[in-house]
């Protein structure tokens, strides 16, 4: 089997090429070798590899500049991701294609589910949900579309590495408490996917794939703060740090103005994916221990 990764270089696409590697060849993609904010590119080179299964990390990820970029969000996350779906549906290949919370405008009180209808509340959610649409338009009914939350990694930008550099910087660190997820780790995204493809082989073989909208998200939640504090508490730990580090300062979502504004609920029920696939992430407290050992070992290497 043939596994098309695109996104190669990103906290998820990086775990793909790893996790992937059992089920077959992986042929991993970053954004020098596939653009996808030139989709006109994309037909001839997947046509080059001719992939039994395409899975899309790659994404215009950059919230705020979306304000201003909306068209080339677009284009990456909605138009491109169409592209993907229908060389799929041609090659005859299945489409894993990753899509966010940021769909939701974060009013309900109660977990979102996947029966509850987008109602995106920024740039990067609206360009998001347009790939979300295409993928069901375009894929000929051979897709999984996995709705995830609040990523982070040992690599590359995010909140865990944002907090850890602020953390040497600064004695204050005032983080928005009023805005509420569950953190989800890009291994435990990139594990999950491989045992979703590996079954999904297994099912089309027999004849009963469905294609489906899955959320998937560390169990558990948790405000940005909660998150920033417990990050500190297990660099602490992990990282051996000798002082007390700097004060946490809870602070509302007004006192921190983004170009984009986020939903204060961002939280995703994955009774479907337990019930389809028998898949339940870690509690994210965990699967955070985790990825800090992986980030001390790589300082012990630099």
């Amino acid at each position: 089997m043939r596994l098309l990764v695109m996104g190669a270089n990103g906290q998820v696409g990086w775990e793909l090429s790893r996790s992937l590697l059992p089920l077959g060849e992986v042929i991993a993609l970053d954004r020098c070798q596939c653009d996808l904010s030139r989709p006109e590119r994309l037909p001839a080179l997947i046509r080059s590899i001719n992939p039994d299964v395409i899975v899309n990390a790659a994404a215009y990820t950059a919230v705020d500049k979306a304000e201003d970029e909306e068209a080339l969000a677009m284009i990456v996350n909605g138009t491109a991701v169409g592209v993907l779906a229908e060389e799929a549906r041609i090659a005859g290949a299945f489409l894993v294609h990753y899509s966010t919370d940021y769909v939701f405008d974060g009013t309900k009180k109660a977990p979102y589910t996947e029966e509850d209808a987008p109602n995106p509340i920024n740039a990067y959610g609206r360009s998001k949900l347009a790939g979300e649409t295409a993928v069901r338009q375009v894929a000929g009914g051979a897709y999984i579309i996995l709705r995830t939350s609040w990523v982070y990694a040992a690599r590359g930008n995010n909140f865990v590495q944002t907090v850890l550099r602020l953390a040497r910087e600064r004695e204050e660190l005032r983080i928005v408490g009023d805005q509420v997820g569950a953190p989800t780790w890009g291994r435990n995204i990139a594990d999950a996917t491989a045992l979703i493809v590996r079954t999904i082989c297994r099912e089309r073989t027999e004849g009963q794939f469905e294609s489906g909208l899955f959320n998937l998200t560390a169990s558990g939640d948790t405000s940005w703060y909660g998150f920033a504090e417990t990050i500190l508490e297990q660099a602490s730990e992990h990282l051996g740090s000798r002082n007390e580090g700097p004060k946490l300062q809870s602070i509302s979502s007004v006192e921190y103005p983004l170009a984009a504004a986020r939903p204060r609920n961002s939280r995703l029920t994955s009774e479907r994916l337990l019930t389809r696939f028998g898949i339940v992430l870690p509690n994210w407290q965990r699967a955070l221990a985790l990825c800090m050992q992986d980030i001390v070992t790589f300082l012990e290497h630099r």
